[in-house]
């Protein structure tokens, strides 16, 4: 070991280029992922048009159900989840002269 330097035994060093041309196909895909104002989304908790997105945890059977009754209607369980709680909201708010 002796006057020897150890550089690792199985990896030959990376060559560091001087300067790096611009990858303006990175550029272009970073801007369309940067927020910009009123844009709508679908990320969780983020604004879409109006509306918000929420995430619904249901337990498996509970899942199932939801499935066999939307396809039942030939909709979407999460139009159907969607549907009922516009439902339970009016519901609640005439419950409470809200409306």
């Amino acid at each position: 070991m002796l006057g020897r330097m150890k550089t690792g035994r199985h990896r030959s060093p990376v060559p560091q280029p001087e300067t790096l041309a611009p990858d303006n196909e990175l550029d272009s895909y970073l801007a369309a992922l940067a927020p910009e104002a009123d844009v709508e989304t679908t990320g969780t908790g983020r604004r879409f048009g109006t509306a918000q997105v929420l995430q619904l945890r249901l337990q498996l059977m509970a899942n199932e159900q939801l499935r066999e009754l939307a396809e039942m209607r030939q909709t979407s369980p999460t139009a159907l989840a969607q549907e009922w709680v516009m439902q339970r909201l009016e519901w609640e708010a005439r419950q409470n002269n809200l409306v």
